[in-house]
C-alpha cells in the first residue's frame, strides 16, 4: 500500500528551465553580503575578490571529488574553511552565522512547476505524506527558505533532506535511508519521483522504493539501457494513472 511519496527539489518541484542568468554572478551577489558581514564583525581580511575565488575553487574541487566519492559538498563548510584559508580566526567563525549572511533565497527565473500545487494538493487529500530528498550542498533549512517562497512549504511539513544534510549524495542509498527512517515507513510503502535516471531512478530503486522519472520535455520518454523507471510521466497530471498500475486501490 502507498503511504507516502518522496520527491527530487530541482526540475522535479520547482522548475528551471528559465533561469537564465550566470550563476557565478549571482553567487558573487550572496559572497559579497557574507564578506561584508565577516568584515565588520570580526575583522578586515584579504579582498573580496580572493574571498570569491578561494571559495570557487573550494566549490569545485568538492564537486569534483563528489562524482567519484559520493561524499556530499557542504556550503557551510566550505564557507567556513574559505574563510579560515583567508586569515581569519576558525574560533571566531560560526557557520549557522555564516549561511544566514550569506542571505540565500529563491533564485530569479525558478519557479515551481505548474501542475505540482494542483499535484501535490489532489496527493495530500488522498492521504499521503510527503518529503523531499535533495542533492543540494546547501543544507536543507537553507532550501527550506526557498520551499516558503514557492509555497511549497506546508506540503512537506515533516521530512526534508539535503545531500548536506546526510553527507552522501544520491544515488548512495544513504539519504533515502534517512527520509524513510523519517517517515518511519518500509520502502514497499514509499514511492520517489525525480528526474535524474542514476541520481533518483536508480538510487531509490537500490533503496527497495519504485521510482517514477518526471521527464522534463512533454515528450514520451524514451527508456533504454540498465536504468528503468517503474514508470515515466511527463506532469503530475498524468501521475494517478501511473499509481493505479503501481499501487492498485492507491486512492480508496
Amino acid at each position: 500500500m502507498l503511504k507516502a511519496i518522496l520527491f527530487d527539489l530541482d526540475d522535479t518541484l520547482i522548475d528551471w528551465s528559465h533561469f537564465e542568468h550566470n550563476w557565478q554572478k549571482i553567487e558573487a551577489v550572496h559572497l559579497e553580503k557574507l564578506y561584508a558581514h565577516l568584515c565588520a564583525t570580526i575583522h578586515s581580511f584579504s579582498d573580496q575578490k580572493s574571498f570569491t575565488t578561494a571559495y570557487t575553487q573550494r566549490t569545485r574541487n568538492a564537486w569534483s571529488s563528489a562524482r567519484d566519492t559520493l561524499n556530499a559538498p557542504h556550503l557551510g563548510k566550505i564557507l567556513v574553511e574559505t574563510s579560515v584559508a583567508l586569515g581569519l580566526p576558525e574560533d571566531a567563525l560560526d557557520e549557522k552565522d555564516l549561511l544566514t549572511a550569506y542571505e540565500w533565497g529563491a533564485v530569479e527565473g525558478t519557479y515551481p512547476f505548474p501542475d505540482v500545487i494542483p499535484g501535490l494538493t489532489m496527493l495530500r487529500e488522498q492521504g499521503l505524506r510527503f518529503g523531499i530528498v535533495t542533492n543540494a550542498f546547501q543544507p536543507m533549512w537553507i532550501r527550506d527558505i526557498e520551499l516558503q517562497e514557492h509555497g511549497l512549504f506546508d506540503f512537506f511539513p515533516e521530512c526534508r533532506f539535503s545531500a548536506a544534510d546526510v553527507g552522501r549524495l544520491k544515488p548512495d542509498h544513504a539519504i533515502f535511508k534517512a527520509a524513510l527512517d523519517c517517515l518511519d515507513l518500509p520502502p514497499e510503502e514509499v514511492l520517489f519521483i525525480g528526474d535524474n535516471p542514476t541520481a533518483d531512478v536508480a538510487g531509490a530503486q537500490s533503496a527497495g522504493m519504485q521510482a517514477v522519472l518526471r521527464v522534463k520535455t512533454p515528450i514520451r520518454p524514451m527508456i533504454s539501457g540498465l536504468i528503468v523507471p517503474d514508470a515515466a510521466i511527463n506532469s503530475f497530471d498524468e501521475l494517478p494513472t501511473a499509481l493505479d498500475t503501481l499501487y492498485p486501490g492507491w486512492n480508496q
